[in-house]
């Protein structure tokens, strides 16, 4: 029987993102959001909405602060809160939204016919 050779192979292995991920910068979430810069940078120093710090200092934002803004004015228009008590109230929202989405993913496979209730 012959020496079996095994040569060894490398192989390079690259992810590329299906969407590419968009940030927004201060200026753009402020105007869509219609509220002042210095404003955002308040929400932001208050954990009320999240943003990264890119090497020069400059604040960048995800997709969905101007919601996360608007919802924040909204909150905020609506009870008679101070910011830190927004926040609270973001997180017990969020926490309810995952809590249904659990709860409709468990139904979904245990329901019958029950789309009529």
């Amino acid at each position: 029987m012959a020496p079996v050779h095994q040569s060894t192979v490398n192989v390079v292995v690259r992810n590329y993102a299906m969407v590419p991920v968009r940030r927004l910068g201060l200026d753009d979430v402020a105007r869509r959001s219609g509220l002042h810069p210095d404003l955002v940078r308040r929400f932001v120093t208050l954990g009320l909405v999240d943003a990264t710090r890119d090497a020069d200092g400059r604040l960048w934002f995800g997709p969905t602060a101007p919601a996360t803004l608007a919802r924040i004015q909204r909150l905020r228009a609506g009870l008679p809160l101070n910011y830190a008590s927004i926040g609270l109230v973001l997180d017990l929202l969020d926490r309810i939204s995952e809590l249904e989405a659990a709860l409709r993913r468990s139904n979904a496979g245990s329901r019958s016919d029950e789309s009529w209730i």
